[in-house]
């Protein structure tokens, strides 16, 4: 094999899709025969969905979509926390051919505002506690016409709960085909304006065969839990897609994963596999309460958002006796297509080509990099989104052929194992989400004292990259580092501000009055 040029797999997995094929029902009918396997349980609440009382409520569910008029094809935006009523609303309006649009719940009304014009969403679905962010929304869309409230065990019309108990579970199946359109996920891009990114329907099922079955073995005797939320490409395989596709059982947590939370669901629900970023592994080392290894059950765990210090891979090894398999995907790819995978873990590498993706390393010139040699990471693969909605240049700059371009930089080494080396452009990856630097300057620039402002990205003690915000305050005004970091905070979702903020007397620029962020970066290295 040539690593200089694309790196195809050698025997690439086939996934036989049929024409005609609707991922729900794929993934329900996969379950028929262990109806009272568990297939969601909530760690805040307790509650439980069993995959037979699944596959009664998504039918409901559809029915009920179907009896308020929402036809194929229509979208509707999922801004829910991570309850056993997300699957219900997620796979129920696919089996009733309406496109679910799942939204980031961290965000801004601004945010949502945006995300709701920009789909057309004629219907929204949310957790009562975000109610509150989309209040000022309702009423003012023209294409918004119907709201449903999850978490409400009220009788009211639009709420989830009595939706599904007031439809019958007639087995009606919207009749999609497996290259229609499925589901949207946001990404956002190198300006931060968020983009739809339009998935198919058999790309649910080629990501759980592929990296679910191919790479982590998944089965149906695991119990999985994944820190990153459902609404993320990543966590909607780890969460649902990855255990539906073989009936294992997922736990899901509403609420911020912190350490507490997540080592009280290690240790009471006993997951053999655990989803999550480096950030969070960095914190589960460093807290004090953490507990010995013989109280978990883990035999992999997976790291993706962000590459993973090798530091902090051998530290929870050597903790736990288990290997974290750091790996790369994308909204775009919609999940992993480069890993480490069980007993082949190199710390420091992102692993190899995910069976089933070719990848390949180009140079700005457009030509394949030479071994060692950085160049932009770019994916070939039967998961790769169709388009960004409403965004013509960028789909044509990211879905170049059979090609996604990563925007990631990275070398290949002569036994095929891939390392990161950066991002093509400023964006930073902070707790595994984008974060556009032109956003925090602009938020910091509203605040009365600054008068310019430059985003970078460094590393904090544990190498994980945090924004930090070079600041230059008008003449006779003052202001406090606490003072801007919570004036950020109170704009913007909350893990975009600036974790370290430096004032300046100016800001390197160029002749044309460019700042030259490359020259703010190398000061602090």
């Amino acid at each position: 094999m040539n690593l200089s040029r694309a790196d195809h797999s050698a025997s690439p997995p086939r996934v036989d899709i049929p024409r005609d094929y609707n991922a729900a029902h794929d993934l329900l009918a996969r379950n028929t025969g262990r109806p009272d396997k568990l297939a969601f349980i909530d760690a805040a609440s307790g509650a439980t969905l069993s995959y037979g009382e699944l596959d009664d409520q998504a039918y409901r569910f559809a029915n009920a979509l179907r009896a308020q008029g929402f036809a194929p094809e229509s979208r509707i935006l999922l801004a829910m926390l991570d309850t056993p009523e997300w699957p219900v609303a997620f796979l129920g309006c696919i089996l009733a051919g309406v496109v679910p649009v799942a939204a980031n719940t961290l965000l801004t009304t601004k945010d949502f505002d945006f995300m709701l014009r920009d789909s057309r969403a004629q219907g929204l679905i949310v957790s009562q506690a975000l109610l509150p962010a989309f209040e000022p929304l309702i009423g003012q869309i023209q294409t918004l016409r119907t709201v449903i409230t999850a978490g409400d065990d009220s009788v009211s019309n639009t709420a989830l709960a009595h939706m599904v108990r007031a439809q019958a579970a007639t087995k009606t199946i919207a009749p999609t085909c497996a290259d229609d359109a499925c589901f949207w996920l946001y990404s956002s891009g190198s300006t931060g304006t968020p983009k739809g990114t339009v998935h198919l329907h058999s790309h649910l099922i080629q990501t759980a065969e592929l990296y679910g079955r191919g790479v982590l073995g998944i089965q149906e005797s695991d119990v999985v839990y994944s820190a990153a939320k459902l609404f993320f490409a990543y966590g909607l395989g780890n969460g649902l897609t990855f255990p539906m596709s073989v009936g294992a059982t997922a736990v899901l947590l509403p609420a911020r994963p912190t350490p507490a939370e997540v080592f009280a669901i290690l240790k009471k629900h006993q997951p053999t596999i655990f989803y999550g970023v480096p950030t969070l592994y960095a914190a589960l080392l460093a807290d004090p309460a953490r507990p010995p290894k013989n109280e978990l059950n883990l035999r992999v765990c997976t790291s993706a958002g962000e590459a993973l210090p090798a530091e902090i891979g051998k530290k929870w090894t050597a903790q736990y006796g288990c290997d974290i398999l750091d790996g790369i995907g994308s909204t775009e790819m919609l999940h992993i297509f480069l890993s480490n995978r069980p007993g082949q873990v190199r710390y420091g590498s992102t692993g190899k080509a995910v069976p089933g993706y070719a990848l390949r390393i180009v140079g700005d010139d457009g030509r394949d990099c030479s071994i060692g040699e950085i160049g932009e990471l770019q994916i070939s693969g039967p998961s790769s989104a169709l388009m960004y909605w409403n965004n013509r240049a960028k789909t044509k700059a990211t879905f170049v052929g059979d090609w996604t371009r990563s925007g990631d930089k990275y070398t290949v080494d002569a036994d095929g194992y891939y390392t990161y080396s950066g991002r093509s452009d400023d964006m930073l990856k902070v707790g595994g989400i984008y974060v556009s630097p032109f956003e925090v300057e602009a938020c910091l620039m509203t605040h009365p004292a600054v008068l310019e402002v430059a985003v970078i990205g460094i590393a904090d003690n544990d190498e994980l990259i945090k924004p930090k915000a070079c600041v230059v305050l008008k003449t006779g005004q003052s202001a406090t580092a606490d003072e801007l970091k919570a004036h950020v905070k109170q704009q913007l979702a909350p893990y975009k501000y600036p974790r370290w903020i430096e004032f300046v007397p100016e800001l390197p620029k160029t002749a044309t009055g460019k700042i030259q962020r490359f020259k703010l970066r190398q000061a602090q290295s």
